[in-house]
């Protein structure tokens, strides 16, 4: 079993003393940048530490290695169960909606299952054109519950409803065709549009930025409140199920 690093999400801020943007970089790769309980964990110390700071005016969130984030950690959820981690995944996207600061994902490599939530929760989202996304809870027993509260917000009924129904894997050009990132770009521009677009951002004032989230997200975060706890709870129950420990059983021993 590979060695986990003592730290899973790095925090840095740049630019100007009082229009910086903070970085949360995901680096949990020998799982993939999956949603441990430790990675879960310091994304939130991450987040508040940045809501916290006055001078950070933007916050983004991004990852090294191959994979931007797969998400579940299914080695933690067959052993112990979903109820807290699925509880804290609902949490974790209404921090992102409901935070006074805009918060943007730069998006390469897989983006799977409980990763997409972090990405549709986000307020604006820039993704490599050969990035590669699926919602693969359908292939093993589960369902995107917890993340359709944002994901299904963001994307249009046709596309949410081929993605979640046949796990297939689509593109960054398709997630920006389906509503659910900003815009699709040529890896060897994803730095730059990602930079330019936090550099603009960073420009709005701590007020106007806080206020024009709140209202462009107030549908979101009404929505995560009245069905946060029913998806959590459904989540953890499917998780349980014999049905999908036999799937994620099986799907573990592939990858070993």
């Amino acid at each position: 079993m590979p060695d986990v690093p003592s730290e899973l999400v790095h925090y840095a801020t740049d630019g100007p003393p009082e229009a910086r943007v903070a970085t949360l970089t995901l680096d949990s790769q020998h799982n993939r940048n999956a949603l441990s309980r430790q990675l879960v964990g310091e994304l939130f110390d991450g987040l508040r530490r940045a809501e916290a700071d006055p001078a950070v005016r933007v916050v983004l969130v991004r990852a090294e290695g191959r994979v931007f984030c797969s998400g579940a950690d299914l080695s933690e959820a067959s052993a112990g169960g979903m109820e807290e981690g699925a509880r804290r995944i609902v949490e974790l996207q209404r921090l992102i909606v409901s935070m006074d600061k805009p918060v943007v994902t730069r998006l390469h490599g897989a983006v799977r299952a409980g990763g997409i939530g972090i990405v549709a929760a986000s307020d604006l989202a820039i993704a490599a054109e050969d990035a590669t996304f699926a919602l693969t809870e359908v292939k093993l027993g589960l369902a995107a519950a917890i993340i359709s509260l944002t994901v299904h917000h963001r994307m249009n009924p046709r596309a949410a409803a081929l993605t979640t129904l046949g796990g297939e894997v689509f593109t960054g050009r398709d997630a920006a065709a389906y509503g659910l990132v900003t815009a699709a770009v040529p890896a060897e521009e994803l730095d730059a549009e990602v930079s330019r677009l936090c550099a603009s951002l960073a420009t709005g004032t701590p007020q106007g930025l806080r206020e024009s989230k709140r209202i462009l997200n107030a549908d979101l975060l009404a929505r995560i409140d009245a069905g946060g706890e029913e998806m959590a709870a459904l989540s953890a129950r499917l998780f349980a199920s014999e049905e999908a420990r036999a799937a994620m059983t099986a799907f573990l021993n592939r990858k070993k």
